[in-house]
Formats: C-alpha cells, structure tokens, sequence
C-alpha cells in the first residue's frame, strides 16, 4: 500500500505538518485538570509512542501545559531527545490554559512552556479555550505579541465558536498575522463543527481545523464493540465524556461494523489495516486539506496505527456511506 502522508500547510501560515499529528494528552501521567481521563504512562513508554509515531512519518506532536501541570510537555521533549532529534527537525504545538486568567498570563506562563520542551521550540502556540478573563481581542494581541517577538512560528485557538474566530482573526490581521487554526472536537461521532458554522468559518478565514478526540476516546476503534467487558476497565471520566456506555454502543455499532468491514477490504494478510484507522482516514480526507487530525496514543502499536492511516485511499462511495452512517450516530456520543 502507497503512504499518503504528505505535508499540508497550516493555515496560511509557513508550517507544513503531516495531515495526522499525535496528541499528548495521555502523557498527562495522571496529574492535573484532566490528567486522570488516562491510565499513567511511564517514561519508557511514551519513548517508544514516540518513536512509533516519527518512524511511521509524523512530523509534528501537539501538547498543551493543563495536560499534566506540564508533564506532557516535559516527557514528549525528553521522548524526542531520547530519539536523537535536534531543534527544528520536528514541529511542536502546545496551548495555554486561559481559565480565570487574563490576557497577561499568556506572555507570563509562555517562559514555562519553553522551559518545560526545552531544547525544542514552540512552534504553534494556541488558547486552550474560550475561557479567559480577558476579552478575545486582548488575548489576539497577546498572541500578536510571540509573534512580533519570534518566540512561535504561528498561533491558533481551540474551542473557539466561528464569531470568536473572527474575533481573533481580525486582529491578528490588523497586525499582520494570521490566525493559523482552531483545534476542536471532532470525529464521526461528534460533528457539531459542521453544523454551527465553525467549519465553513474556518474554510472562509482559511484557518486550519486540529480535531482533537477523533477517535471518540476509542470508541471509534471497534474494540469495545467487539468486547463490551472492556467498557469497565476504562476510567468513569473516560466513560462519561466518550459514550464508552451500552447505549453508546448500540447507537454506533452499524457505523463501527462498517469501519471493519472497509478495514478488510483495504487490508492484506500482511498489512492490515483497523477500524481506527478508516476513521482517521475519513476526518481528514472527507472536507479536502482543511482538517488535520491529532490522535493520542496509549501504546507504541497505536500510535504506528495512526501514522499508517493514510496507507490507502477510500474512493467516493465508501467517504459517502461513512459520512451517511456517522450522520444517523453523531449528536449522540461523543
């Protein structure tokens, strides 16, 4: 099978990233916020997720400092050192968490994001939600700020609805920048973004969209569909914010059978391919170049899964019955 990972461009900006990033919430090791949705990794661990991910073309690994308290960040610079990789020869995206704090706090915090991946730079720095004490327009002229002063390459949000996007866009633009993307929840089974104008808004502005989740937490990988005992070995915070429920389940199980079914018909004896994998396919296949997808990983054999997810191309018929299938699932889990 031919490897599609060809690089796209972010935004309108300069950074070429392969369409499948890997997303470094599960290297929280249990701290923080929301650290807990994961099971601890250890660091030898997370080496080998990250080898994984750059042996199979990656080029790029998003982050962010509430995964953790910055453990995220800090293991992810120590996997990619133990790999061998300089400044510059990998892209790293991180976020700052903006709740109950102001503006400031972007430019006051962003020393620790550099401190915690050092040697490697930040090269897309994003708001991590739509929850800060400041207005958009203020936390815009921060971002304009690590702009001006070469600290990122490029600067995005997350979470953000459109009119706060062009909220954001105009000033970077009155500035001479530009928004490069808006990382969102999205996948086949969570497709809010297509229907509250966040991703025609994107199309519009030309800004990228980073879909976070788009495995649905694994519910999308067919693995709970075909084991449902697995179901209790999750945590409860992982069950409650992904439909990994009975109900959940049933809802999607004719979407995940066809995922399977697809996965068969494109795999080979010696390569398979895995439900995950067409669903992965399907996101940033479906709507052009537009979307870029950043599944984490939890073991070295996932993350080579996600770097191999565009090995093979779904001809029109299947993106169509797929997009019909998650259509009938989607509102319903997430």
């Amino acid at each position: 099978m031919e490897n599609r990972m060809e690089l796209r461009t972010l935004g309108k900006t300069e950074l070429k990233l392969t369409p499948i990033g890997l997303g470094c919430w599960q290297f929280s090791q249990g701290k923080g916020m929301v650290g807990k949705v994961w099971s601890t990794l250890d660091q030898p661990t997370m080496d080998e997720i990250v080898a994984a991910a750059l042996a199979g073309g990656i080029n790029w690994f998003d982050t962010a400092e509430v995964y953790g308290n910055g453990n995220s960040e800090r293991a992810l610079a120590a996997a990619l050192q133990r790999k061998g990789l300089k400044p510059g020869e990998i892209l790293i995206a991180t976020k700052w968490f903006p709740f109950l704090r102001t503006a400031s706090s972007l430019i006051k915090t962003f020393p620790q994001r550099q401190a915690a991946l050092a040697p490697y730079p930040i090269d897309l720095h994003q708001i991590h939600m739509p929850f800060s004490l400041s207005s958009a327009e203020k936390q815009a002229m921060a971002l304009v700020r690590l702009l001006k002063d070469g600290l990122v390459r490029a600067v995005g949000v997350s979470n953000f609805s459109a009119a706060m996007m062009r909220r954001v866009q105009v000033v970077l633009t009155a500035e001479g920048f530009v928004l490069a993307s808006n990382q969102v929840h999205y996948n086949l089974l969570r497709r809010n973004i297509e229907h509250d104008e966040t991703l025609a808004t994107a199309r519009e502005l030309g800004v990228s969209i980073i879909a976070y989740s788009p495995l649905a937490k694994g519910l999308l990988t067919g693995r709970f569909h075909d084991d449902p005992t697995l179901v209790n070995r999750v945590s409860r915070m992982r069950r409650f914010t992904s439909g990994i429920n009975p109900a959940g389940l049933r809802r999607s199980e004719p979407l995940i059978r066809y995922l399977q079914e697809r996965a068969l018909k494109h795999g080979s004896p010696t390569k398979p391919v895995t439900a995950a994998q067409v669903a992965l396919n399907w996101l940033v296949n479906f709507h052009g170049d537009v979307v870029f997808a950043i599944p984490g990983a939890s073991r070295a054999t996932q993350a080579q899964e996600a770097a191999h997810a565009l090995d093979f191309r779904l001809d029109a018929g299947e993106l169509d019955t797929i997009d019909r299938l998650s259509q009938a699932a989607a509102g319903q889990a997430v």
